[in-house]
């Protein structure tokens, strides 16, 4: 096979790029950026920087959906601003809520032009006693062709801008009036953890990413410790190194095999980054330490890479990386050839990774009434297909 029909397989072309609506909204800029905006508009130099800090802290400490919100600013700047932008985030389409208290959005975004489909993606809430986790997507689509993964089925429409991804935190916490000056249930944040594994690769989409995360961590504004939020990638090699020293968050590893032939099967980016070169990224991550571990993600295919000796191997692949290892049991969806490992399998799989010494939770699967669970996501702006959404690949990280 030539490296370039090699390449096909493995990743997806985007058919369409981002189109910025006339109005754009300020969600997802840096304060440099606002400070450009603000002279863009008239805003004299000098006071640009106080004006950009009163929009963040607006915008991501109160969540203010409309200028009109913003009282120490003026009425005459309130009115120039909604002249030229919108503070909007993504449309709520739908909304469902499962039995176990998980939430999922199907949330609307700009399409590519007159006459195209409308972009949709779907982010997910997922509650626990201790925390609550976020899951976000970082592409209309995906970029890769993971064999036992249904969002891998579908095309890939186009990336996500940092507004977009910011976009999904801002509205889930509209949702669950989750902003800094209103009151919840129970008196806490009730989202407290961001995971990056929603639709999409986001090592292909490296630069929204990072700018997005760098605003959700911001710590005056809407302030989620980098130590909470999780990016988790297929094995992007070249931008692995990058995600520690540019954005610093944890780091989550969809592994799911420790042979090269079934890895390449299962996550066909194998055959570009092969095993030696992911790990030894690994290694070298920056931050990485016991108390800083990364995750490696591996889904239970039953007779297919759940053995004891798997596990063996796993341990063995792994040895000195600081991890962590999540076993994730199987979410089947229509036309999979895959099945779940028997849970007695999984236990015996789990019990040997413990005692070699490394943390095994196995994932409580959540959601799976609404179709909200690990690896079943194919929303429906698969352009010209039939009507599909199923859910995010989207599963709280355990400690």
């Amino acid at each position: 096979m030539t490296p370039s029909a090699t390449s096909t397989l493995v990743e997806k072309t985007p058919l369409e790029t981002y189109v910025p609506p006339a109005k754009p909204s300020l969600i997802g800029l840096s304060r440099a950026q606002l400070c450009d905006r603000l002279g863009e508009i008239g805003v004299a130099p000098p006071q640009r920087k106080m004006r950009a800090q009163q929009l963040w802290h607006w915008m991501y400490v109160r969540g203010a959906r409309d200028f009109s919100e913003m009282t120490n600013v003026s009425k005459e700047m309130r009115a120039t601003l909604a002249e030229h932008f919108t503070v909007d985030r993504p449309e709520v389409v739908a909304e469902q809520i499962s039995a176990d208290g998980t939430r999922k959005w199907l949330l609307r975004l700009p399409s590519g032009g007159d006459g195209q489909k409308a972009h949709e993606v779907e982010c997910v809430y997922i509650p626990e006693t201790d925390r609550g986790t976020l899951c976000v997507s970082s592409q209309v689509g995906c970029t890769l062709n993971c064999a036992f993964c249904h969002t891998g089925t579908q095309r890939l429409v186009r990336n996500l801008t940092a507004g977009e991804i910011v976009g999904q935190v801002m509205v889930a916490r509209d949702r669950l009036n989750d902003w800094i000056d209103r009151e919840t249930p129970n008196g806490n944040r009730l989202i407290t953890n961001i995971v990056m594994m929603g639709m999409g690769e986001p090592l292909y989409n490296f630069d929204a990413v990072r700018d997005a995360l760098l605003i959700v961590s911001d710590n005056e504004g809407i302030g989620i410790s980098r130590r909470r939020i999780t990016l988790s990638t297929s094995g992007v090699v070249p931008n692995i190194k990058r995600t520690g020293d540019e954005i610093g968050v944890m780091l989550a590893i969809s592994l799911h095999a420790v042979r090269d032939d079934l890895r390449d099967e299962l996550v066909p980016l194998n055959r570009k980054y092969p095993l030696k070169e992911l790990l030894q990224a690994c290694r070298d991550y920056p931050g990485a330490s016991n108390a800083r571990r990364i995750t490696f993600e591996y889904v239970m295919l039953k007779g297919v890479n759940d053995t004891i000796d798997d596990a063996r191997k796993l341990v063995q692949l792994l040895k000195g990386i600081p991890a962590k290892i999540n076993l994730i049991p199987f979410n089947p969806w229509p036309g999979s050839k895959y099945e779940c490992s028997d849970w007695d399998q999984i236990e015996k799989f789990s019990e040997y990774i413990f005692n070699a010494g490394y943390s095994s939770p196995v994932r409580t699967p959540r959601g799976r009434d609404i179709l909200a669970a690990c690896g079943q996501l194919k929303s429906e702006t698969e352009k010209l297909s039939v009507r599909e959404r199923d859910a995010l690949r989207a599963m709280a990280m355990t400690d």
